[in-house]
């Protein structure tokens, strides 16, 4: 060789010896030379401990002779050599034992590549580092050497510790995840003892320490495990030097225990990024049991996550993608550095919802509250957390087909199939009028419709009388009369003719050939809101803009409707079915459509001289009452009425300490409810009308029904309303589900604010009524002494 030879000391004990201009295969040496360029301290040649090794690893590379250090000699400088601190070095890498503990452990770094490996645990993707395993054993012997190899062969790295003192501070720097004590004789340390230390330390609840025993004697019981256990060691291993022994245990630990712990540690890092975040956080099995509910605390010790076998399963699971999660300090990625910046964004935002308010305050109650009390609160927000917060369940009721049938065709959209059909119905704009002539201004009203409207403030009034003596166009001069008295002209600085045009277009808008949809029933509903608008309670709670806004939904609320229900338009594929996404089809077209017709002809804008500002806020008022008759949020509104105005008008009047506000002073949010609940009671008053008019209305509305009914069977469309067949059915007990379903509870609301005894006694007169009829299993609409 031109050159000196380089030592090459891997740190798994192994010398390779190169020239250095030579290729990079190394050549075994027999001999060291110490001189002192070269200083080789505490080093010793061992032949004769791989024996039990495959020829292919105990010859390690070929060339190769396989060198240990010795603990009492490493560090410990040479007479000739000098006097620095030891260094070994492994394919480049060096390690200077800084210290006496330092001195006392050696480390392998596999000769087998092993790259961290990808791990998914349900959803997340977690990486796992190569295992770390520690050796405590006081001396080197086969035993050691067996795990030392079998490290080698699995891809572990490992270190070996000569003294408890170093094997605690290795293990503090490095979180092994397997530790393999020496407990065959304890003259040179207490195998329980270091087991004991390492597990009083907050890295070991992830570690799995294995404690290495002597094999029984024939003559000897085996000695029980509990004692190991007791003192933190996690399995037993007798003793074997077999390397496959030794490897085949390493392998079973990975794949049980270290695995298993892993995911726990993977899981307290998710912990602990939840525990950074500001929102609140539920985890959720596959069932969608929540297990983990995390609320975040504005003040005091902040976040905390509160584990709860929450029994209900209302929470969808949200998919978690965890790219690489450990327990290591060192080692771990930031998780805000891998945050998008979208999700950074959200989670700045500030805003929370009210019901996620109401929900969050429910949990922190539910901490420190009985059991009793805390299952209560479990099912509170089981109910919170459903999408149909206000519509009931029909219980025992839903095997009564006449109220599932009506339930369904005015509630739903109908959407049972999609059809081809299409159902497209004629606008009644230019509707052919009877030679009665038009009034001028109120005061030209002809002297048998003038005399009937004397009456009109009552609730009595019969507004068929007024369809029969109009030639049916009782809105206009309905209108007429009740917009005079409620200075609608002044409000809206309009004259009396622009008004009466007004009234004109509209109803020629409604189709008079609707049994029960038509201008009658307009006036109907325009006749009760002014009734409502007069009483005291509700006077007081409302502004003129409201009346007015009042006044005018109640009388375009049904502009143009076709005689057939939203379910029937979505159905049949119409045109404002399309146009309106079959939501709040027609409810939304009687709004659009009212507006066209009004500001497209100046001769008819009522809205013409009013300022921007007072238009806007009073076509939102028109427009949201209007929305408000569509009966699939009939349940909402009611509920929000009694729970904002009901309640409070209650506490008050019994003199609560309730802090809520009144019912009865003018708020925004309270003006609103108590809008659409007059409107809402309004549009269906008929059962609270007397007998009579309640006869006639019933009786119109049911042949309404049959005609879409038939319509449908001869479109082949879907049947919204079966009961609803004019060969069948039974209208009084079609009543009573009505009644029952949607009047009683509405009006008791209703009548708790505004005082409406005469309607509430008209309203128990017609349910016996109809009960009666039900009884005699009679399904005309009187009683046969009647006839």
């Amino acid at each position: 060789m031109g050159c000196a030879p380089s030592i090459h000391v891997s740190q798994s004990g192994v010398i390779y010896c190169r020239d250095s201009d030579e290729s990079n295969s190394p050549r075994q040496t027999s001999s060291l030379s110490q001189g002192p360029t070269a200083p080789l301290h505490g080093l010793f040649v061992q032949t004769d401990a791989a024996d039990a090794m495959p020829p292919s690893r105990a010859a390690g590379p070929p060339g190769a002779v396989r060198v240990r250090k010795s603990r009492a000699e490493l560090g410990s400088g040479s007479s000739t050599g000098s006097s620095g601190p030891a260094v070994t070095t492994c394919r480049g890498r060096r390690r200077h034992c800084c210290s006496s503990a330092e001195a006392e452990t050696q480390t392998s770094y596999t000769s087998v590549k092993v790259s961290s490996a990808e791990v998914r645990i349900g959803p997340m993707r977690l990486t796992q580092d190569p295992i770390q395993v520690l050796l405590i054993f006081a001396k080197e012997d086969s035993q050691s050497d067996g795990f030392w190899w079998a490290c080698d062969r699995a891809g572990y790295r490992c270190n070996i510790a000569r003294t408890p003192e170093s094997a605690l501070e290795c293990f503090l720097d490095k979180h092994h995840e397997i530790i393999v004590i020496d407990h065959r004789q304890t003259r040179n340390f207490d195998a329980e003892a270091v087991c004991r230390s390492i597990r009083a330390t907050n890295p070991s609840e992830h570690t799995v320490i294995l404690a290495v025993v002597s094999q029984a004697s024939d003559d000897h019981e085996e000695a029980s495990v509990l004692p190991l256990l007791h003192a933190g060691f996690n399995r037993r291993f007798m003793e074997n030097s077999s390397i496959i022994a030794c490897y085949n245990e390493l392998i079973q630990i990975e794949h049980g225990e270290v695995r298993s712990q892993f995911k726990l540690r993977a899981c307290n890092s998710v912990f602990t990024a939840l525990d950074h975040c500001h929102e609140a956080i539920e985890i959720t099995s596959d069932d969608h049991v929540i297990q983990i509910h995390r609320i975040h605390r504005d003040s005091g010790d902040n976040s905390q996550t509160e584990p709860h076998s929450f029994r209900h399963k209302s929470r969808r699971k949200e998919s978690i993608d965890v790219k690489s999660i450990s327990s290591r300090g060192s080692d771990a990625p930031s998780l805000q550095n891998r945050r998008y910046p979208s999700m950074a964004r959200i989670h700045s935002m500030t805003i929370e919802a009210p019901i996620t308010k109401v929900i969050n305050i429910i949990n922190a109650a539910q901490e420190n509250s009985p059991v009793t009390v805390a299952e209560a609160l479990d099912r509170v927000l089981e109910i919170l957390r459903t999408t149909e917060l206000y519509s009931p369940q029909l219980g025992t009721k839903d095997e009564d087909p006449h109220t599932s049938d009506l339930v369904g065709g005015l509630m739903t959209d109908g959407l049972r199939r999609l059809s081809g059909n299409e159902y497209v119905f004629t606008k009644n704009v230019h509707q052919s009028h009877s030679h009665l002539s038009m009034p001028i201004t109120i005061n030209d009203v002809p002297p048998s419709i003038a005399q009937l409207l004397d009456n009109e403030e009552s609730w009595d009034f019969n507004i068929f009388e007024l369809e029969a003596v109009t030639h049916k166009r009782p809105l206009v001069y309905l209108g007429l009369k009740v917009f005079s008295r409620f200075g609608v002209c002044e409000f809206l600085n309009c004259t009396e003719t622009t008004l009466r045009a007004w009234l004109q277009v509209i109803e020629a808008n409604y189709h008079s050939s609707n049994a029960y949809h038509n201008s009658t029933h307009a006036a109907d509903v325009l006749h009760a809101t002014a009734f409502f608008l007069g009483k005291e309670r509700v006077k007081g709670s409302l502004d003129q803009l409201d009346e007015v806004a009042a006044l005018i939904a109640a009388t375009v609320h049904d502009v143009d409707h076709p005689g057939r229900t939203n379910s029937f338009l979505c159905n049949a594929g119409s045109e404002l079915a399309v146009l309106y996404n079959d939501t709040a089809v027609l409810e939304s077209h009687h709004t659009a459509l009212a507006f066209q017709l009004t500001v497209k002809d100046t001769k008819c804008n009522i809205f013409k001289n009013i300022d921007r500002n007072h238009y806007r806020t009073l076509r939102q008022a028109i427009i949201d009452m209007v929305l408000a008759t569509e009966m699939t949020k009939h349940f909402e509104h009611v509920n929000k009425f009694v729970n904002s105005i009901n309640k409070p008008l209650a506490a008050e009047s019994e003199g609560s300490d309730c802090e809520c506000n009144p019912a009865g002073k003018n708020f925004p949010e309270n003006q609103i409810l108590i809008k659409r609940m007059m409107i809402k009671c309004a549009d269906v008053a008929n059962p609270c009308r007397p007998l009579d008019l309640c006869i006639e209305w019933a009786g119109r509305i049911s042949e309404e029904y049959f005609a879409q009914t038939d319509e449908e069977k001869r479109q082949g469309l879907p049947v919204v309303m079966p009961v609803f067949d004019r060969n069948t059915c039974s209208i009084p007990k079609s009543q009573i589900s009505f009644i029952d379903y949607f009047i009683t509870d509405m009006f008791d609301a209703w009548d708790a604010f505004a005082h409406l005894p005469a309607l509430m006694q008209h309203l128990a007169d017609n349910y016996k009524h109809w009960k009666t009829l039900d009884d005699l299993k009679c399904k005309s609409l009187r009683l046969p002494s009647d006839s």
